[in-house]
């Protein structure tokens, strides 16, 4: 080994001592510097990465955390565990961080380095290629005089034997003689022979020195830049390894302790042995338990007691009870709040509409009466069966099939129309309208707080303006895309604001034949509720559920969030969602798909966007998502 050693190293010095060794070295140091560099890169990205993901997951962490605390999250072992289980996951984040930081030191002292080494680099390589070529040049000189001394000699000695070829010298004075010629070729050789000794002279000191002490001190200076190269490249890797090594076992250590490895100190219990921990059966009795004081108290019996007052009156028969409808109850009567008063009388005999007009659609009728405050049955999202709740009355109806509004059948209200076929329904100016006083506000009220006041889960400004865009707007280009008026939309809301009962957009003068005003109206009511009508809370769990790629998957994640809105959200989402339903199915007309509806409703139905932008686009889907599968997610009666 030691020969090869040596042989090696013989062929070594051979190359790095010859006139291409500078020129070696200098390409091989910079093949080093490269390299580093190309390292030291990569420990910057995978320090990055790591500082990353440490501090998304110290995130996940805390929120998960705050959310283990919250009053609507399973509490007892489950909670005490489960947080002990993420302070774990914390210290492993800990641990993540330092290991970035650790590299991102290694890139700053392996990037220093090779900047330094590209210096030296930069100077070995001007005065190492200096001496390399003053040397050359000096020996170009010698050769350049050697070859004017060799042409003269030569010259010079077929001149001396009496070469006729040799040609005869013209001077000032005629041609020279023989004699003359010869002693100036004789002297002109005597020179150019001194000037190529010297030069030959110069050339051997030039050399010499080049050999004996400038290259090999070039050569040195090189060498031990290209070995302090690779030594801190090395180190750095070693580290590196070091690094990794000590990661993974401190985070071993943390998700399963080592007993006796840190004496003195108690012995913290493993990730696995902390999730073993918790009690299921225990957690669900204390929660049942900690219910006991809420029983309420019950008679002892039930039975009828008949009122004294009707103890001697004659028995006359009664209808029996109706039972009470949830909101996917039908009814034939529509909702009190759009009766509609008889017409005054006039001079001219009443006429009919030449366009079909409105009769109330009992299914958006079905949700503002009867309504029993409780959840209505929503279809389970992974079964095609609707789950009826525990509450619903006895001998429920069956529901008839869903059939979309059948404008043949809408029946003219009875508002009377003069002899030029305007309508004559008592009408108030817009600037009038615009200052009626807020007796019972409706825009920017809680969906909750319009249901405790006025006892319909559908608002009446949702009910009438679905109403006239049905009627109306189904084949009006770009409905809900195009705004309206702005006096109209503000005129609509003040009397609205007054008292929405006396509203009735089946008489297109009381939305001004404006249908996009109506339908600006619509978007206006939903972008000023206090709360999204898909709920802030819900909010990330929708947007979650979007970019689920598929699609029967992200339809059943959706519908299992859908049945968990509060009560007056499912009813006046599923009665927007059907009417949008409706308008989609006239795209050929409106020019509304699925698509551009979802758009145009994503902001106003979940609330502005604050996110990255990619999260918009989701705020689309997920609204694409429920109005696509209007009849999977609401039971369509």
């Amino acid at each position: 080994m030691d020969a090869i050693d040596r042989n090696a190293q013989k062929a070594v010095d051979e190359v790095i001592y010859s006139d291409i060794g500078v020129n070696v070295l200098l390409e091989r140091l910079k093949q080093s510097i490269a390299s580093a560099r190309d390292f030291a890169a990569f420990l910057k990205k995978r320090g990055a990465i790591e500082e990353t993901h440490a501090n998304d997951l110290k995130k996940a962490c805390r929120a998960t955390q705050e959310a283990v605390r919250e009053q609507k999250a399973r509490h007892g072992s489950y909670a005490s565990h489960v947080e002990e289980a993420l302070r774990i996951n914390e210290r492993v984040a800990d641990n993540g961080s330092q290991f970035g930081l650790s590299l991102h030191q290694m890139h700053t002292d392996l990037i220093e380095l090779s900047n330094n080494m590209d210096r030296g680099r930069k100077q070995m390589k001007q005065t190492g290629l200096a001496a390399e070529k003053k040397a050359q040049d000096a020996e170009a000189l010698m050769d350049k005089a050697k070859a004017k001394y060799d042409s003269l000699a030569e010259e010079y000695d077929r001149v001396k034997t009496g070469d006729s070829s040799a040609g005869r010298k013209f001077g000032l004075k005629g041609p020279k003689s023989a004699a003359q010629h010869e002693e100036d070729l004789n002297r002109k050789v005597q020179a150019a022979d001194a000037d190529y000794f010297a030069k030959v002279q110069a050339a051997q000191a030039q050399r010499q020195e080049l050999v004996t002490l400038l290259r090999p001190q070039t050569v040195n200076a090189i060498l031990l830049l290209i070995r302090e190269m690779d030594a801190g490249l090395t180190v750095q890797l070693a580290k590196f390894a070091s690094f990794n090594e000590k990661l993974i076992a401190d985070s071993g250590k943390l998700i399963s302790p080592i007993p006796g490895a840190n004496p003195g100190e108690p012995l913290r219990p493993s990730l696995k042995a902390t999730i073993a921990k918790i009690d299921n059966e225990r957690d669900f009795q204390q929660f049942i338990i900690g219910h006991t004081a809420n029983i309420p108290a019950r008679p002892a019996d039930i039975k009828y007691i008949k009122h004294p007052t009707l103890v001697q009156a004659q028995p006359q028969p009664t209808p029996s009870a109706a039972p009470r409808q949830s909101l996917n109850m039908q009814t034939s009567q529509p909702p009190p709040s759009f009766a509609v008063q008889p017409p005054q009388s006039v001079a001219h005999p009443p006429q009919h509409y030449d366009q079909p007009t409105y009769v109330p659609d009992t299914r958006l009728q079905s949700q503002n009466s009867g309504y029993q405050q409780r959840e209505p049955a929503r279809t389970s999202p992974y079964s095609g069966q609707p789950q009826q709740p525990p509450y619903a009355p006895p001998n429920q109806p069956q529901q008839p099939p869903y059939a979309p509004p059948n404008q043949s059948q809408y029946q003219s209200p009875p508002y009377s129309i003069s002899p030029a076929g305007q309508q004559r329904a008592p009408q108030v100016s817009g600037a009038a309208l615009s200052n009626l006083p807020p007796i019972k506000p409706v825009f920017g009220v809680s969906l909750d707080e319009l249901f405790r006041r006025d006892g319909t889960p559908v608002p009446l400004v949702v009910y009438q303006c679905i109403q006239a865009v049905d009627l109306f707007g189904l084949k009006v280009e770009g409905i809900y895309r195009i705004s309206g008026t702005l006096p109209h939309i503000q005129a609509m809301k003040a009397q609205f604001n007054n008292d929405a009962t006396k509203v009735d957009f089946r008489n297109p003068e009381a939305f001004h034949q404006d249908v996009n005003s109506v339908a600006g109206l619509l978007k206006m009511f939903f972008r000023e509720l206090p709360d999204p009508l898909l709920t802030a809370e819900h909010y990330e769990e929708f947007l979650n559920a979007a970019r689920i790629e598929d699609d029967t998957t992200r339809r059943d994640s959706m519908h299992a969030i859908i049945n968990g809105l509060p009560d007056p959200n499912y009813a006046t989402l599923r009665a927007l969602i059907l009417h949008l339903h409706r308008v989609v199915q006239h795209s050929m007309d409106n020019r509304m798909t699925s698509s551009n509806i979802s758009i145009c409703f994503a902001p106003t139905i979940m609330g502005p966007h604050h996110g990255p932008m990619q999260d918009a686009g989701n705020q689309a889907r997920v609204v694409q998502t429920i109005l696509d599968n209007a009849f999977q997610i609401f039971d369509d009666e």
